[in-house]
């Protein structure tokens, strides 16, 4: 009879929707990785000023406006017992390319950025909003063009965020996630031995993604 109780108790623990569970997880720690995608809707490199032999040339200089492109990247994220905050790591590549300048047709260049997260969110078993703050640095690279040389720059970023993650399976969840990015970059040698530029960068991703929790 005891058997037979038992059974009973786990056929319907097994047809409870999962909406049922949408309490806090228990304690345990959890990890996860992550694959990410969007649009980067880039603002403009605004702030232009000349670095190396362009240092103090009177502006104000014209804002660099940038094309929107592609996201994509990829997060592992850690929380200590299922709480309610934890850490994450994460790289994101882009290419927001910068329009038209006078006569020249434009300059090719892309952003990887790579950085660590500082993740809040509620900690439900079906559905998890969550909000973030990060910092890291912004890898960026200039093409050649007619008028500018080749050139790169590592500088300091910031990035904050807030999402939505939906659990497809106890493992398997989907989310969605908005983001705004920023850094100072300076392409000393853009303009060969006549010095460079500096502007400050600015972004706004929306992104999608699949996350695996073990």
């Amino acid at each position: 009879m005891k058997n037979h109780s038992w059974l009973i108790a786990s056929l319907v623990l097994a047809g409870l929707p999962l909406t049922a569970f949408d309490d806090p997880l228990p304690a345990s720690a959890e990890m996860y990785v992550a694959g990410t995608a969007g649009v980067n809707f880039a603002d403009r490199i605004n702030s232009i000023a000349g670095t190396g032999s362009q240092a103090g040339v009177p502006g104000p200089f014209v804002d660099f406006d940038l094309q929107n492109s592609i996201t994509y990247g990829a997060k592992v994220g850690y929380f200590h017992g299922h709480s309610w905050y934890g850490i994450e790591g994460e790289v994101l590549h882009t290419t927001p390319h910068i329009k038209q300048l006078d006569t020249d047709p434009g300059i090719h260049m892309r952003v990887t950025t790579v950085g660590v997260n500082f993740i809040a969110r509620y900690p439900g078993r079906t559905f998890q909003p969550y909000v973030g703050a990060g910092i890291g640095a912004a890898i960026a690279h200039i093409g050649d063009t007619p008028t500018v040389r080749s050139d790169s720059d590592v500088a300091a970023a910031w990035n904050v965020l807030a999402g939505l993650r939906a659990f497809i399976t106890p493992k398997i969840a989907v989310f969605g996630e908005y983001k705004y990015t920023g850094a100072t970059l300076k392409f000393d040698q853009a303009f060969g031995d006549l010095g460079g530029f500096s502007g400050n960068y600015r972004a706004q991703h929306i992104l999608g993604g699949l996350s695996y929790h073990f």
